[in-house]
């Protein structure tokens, strides 16, 4: 008998305002046209003047939480995964928990930009089943577009903002070894940094800072890298894309869902495609897409899923869990 830990709910929240492609080249040089056959987006959201990535992140917990039909104070860990915090210090994490009224467990930060909510995932698995906590909230929230120059059409065009969020809970287990949350593989190579990042921080200019990238660079890797990664979980399982129910992938261009998925032998009708409705939301893209594909009905109750993601860092990973 070990323990093992288990997703029992999901949920997601976007800001109201929305922000089009068309809204967007009234700002700077592009169309839809070319923004859509490069990425595949069509929209993004925005967050509201003064609304934070606490309170994205906490709208994301709470409709998790329902879904879940599990009491915030049974939670005794949370983990969010996001780039863009409310303060320095302390922790984004930490607010949520004030707001969800949660006075108990622990609750902290990890950043791993896109790669974020995976690196959650991993956490709080291992935290639960090595018997340190037994309700945990990974969440992954941003407000990314407070880090864009609006003014470089090779970034402002690809990012959004938003939340989502899985509720994951330990328990003794001694059957199926593929249940629950299975595995990850999760990397870096800051070698590769200079590629996409930030130009500002707290230590190095006292300031915030812009996305920067060299995109086509990037796309090359997130292919070779996210494969990689897709190919250690079929080679510790055994198992291959076609045992694979529905592909979640980071929701950051089309092309490279569909490079990767080729790659790895996912028929197409397997992956979950967001990018449209909300471009890339950085950590919060895989629970929005995950939490899109249980609220549509289409993964359920017993699906294998495989997600991946690659950010800034570079970051990069894999997970396999069954719902």
């Amino acid at each position: 008998m070990a323990r093992r830990s288990f997703i029992r709910g999901t949920g997601g929240y976007l800001p109201e305002r929305v922000l089009t492609n068309d809204d967007l080249s009234a700002l700077v040089e592009t169309s839809d046209e070319w923004i859509q056959e490069r990425t595949g987006i069509k929209r993004r959201h925005i967050a509201a003047e003064g609304e934070l990535t606490s309170d994205i992140a906490t709208a994301a917990a709470r409709s998790a939480l329902e879904a879940a039909g599990i009491p915030v104070s049974d939670v005794d860990l949370i983990v969010l995964a996001t780039t863009t915090p409310d303060q320095t210090f302390p922790a984004t994490a930490t607010a949520v928990q004030a707001k969800l009224g949660m006075t108990g467990g622990a609750a902290f930060d990890v950043q791993a930009v896109c790669s974020g909510f995976l690196f959650a995932l991993a956490t709080a698995d291992s935290m639960l089943k090595q018997g340190l906590f037994n309700t945990a909230l990974v969440i992954g929230a941003e407000t990314f577009t407070r880090i864009l120059d609006w003014s470089d059409r090779g970034t402002c065009v690809l990012f959004g903002d938003g939340g989502g969020a899985a509720v994951l809970q330990a328990e003794e287990w001694d059957g199926d070894k593929l249940a629950g949350v299975i595995t990850h593989h999760i990397r870096t190579d800051g070698t590769k940094s200079d590629l996409l990042y930030v130009d500002g921080g707290v230590s190095s200019t006292g300031t915030i800072g812009h996305v920067r990238m060299e995109g086509n660079r990037v796309f090359r890797h997130a292919v070779t890298n996210i494969s990689s990664a897709i190919q250690s979980i079929y080679d510790e399982t055994g198992l291959t894309g076609d045992d694979i129910d529905w592909f979640v992938p980071h929701q950051a261009n089309k092309r490279i869902l569909d490079g990767v998925a080729k790659k790895m032998n996912i028929a197409e009708e397997k992956v979950i495609v967001t990018v449209q409705e909300h471009a890339n939301t950085s950590a919060a893209s895989i629970p929005l897409a995950l939490n899109h594909a249980v609220r549509s009905g289409r993964a359920k109750k017993g699906d294998l899923i495989l997600s991946e993601a690659m950010g800034g860092g570079f970051s990069w990973g894999a997970s396999l869990f069954r719902l």
